[in-house]
């Protein structure tokens, strides 16, 4: 269950490619090699209302967070955390040199006996593994 939620400055929008983001995260948390490919999900969402630090419009921010199931120790978490962060924050660098920017990401741990799943993904992914 490794699901991210970005949310982002609508300022951003001229700057970055969000659709871009999206599967860079998404690639970045495959090749990990820690999370199953069938419960990946990355979405992002435009924040239109925000205020940044002394208020000034045009300072930007994205801020993702993983929401990951038990199960991973600390350092799978970090090493996993610290390869997604660096894609992430590589691909922003032009965003950091160009304007007023702060980019955060943060890891929840979410615990089995409060969380309820469906899902026949991983299922249609085996089998078009053993098919295809």
């Amino acid at each position: 269950m490794p699901h991210f939620t970005i949310e982002y400055s609508a300022n951003l929008t001229d700057r970055v490619d969000i659709g871009a983001v999206v599967e860079l995260v998404r690639r970045a948390a495959a090749d990990t090699g820690v999370f199953p490919l069938g419960g990946i999900r990355v979405r992002a969402i435009r924040c239109d209302d925000y205020a940044v630090a002394d208020g000034d419009p045009q300072h930007g921010f994205l801020a993702m967070v993983l929401r990951l199931g038990q199960g991973r120790d600390l350092p799978t978490r970090k090493r996993a955390g610290a390869e997604i962060f660096e894609a992430l924050s590589t691909y922003l660098d032009p965003v950091f040199a160009s304007s007023r920017f702060a980019l955060s990401f943060d890891i929840v741990e979410i615990l089995n006996e409060t969380s309820w799943k469906r899902n026949n993904i991983h299922d249609h992914l085996k089998a078009e593994a053993t098919h295809g």
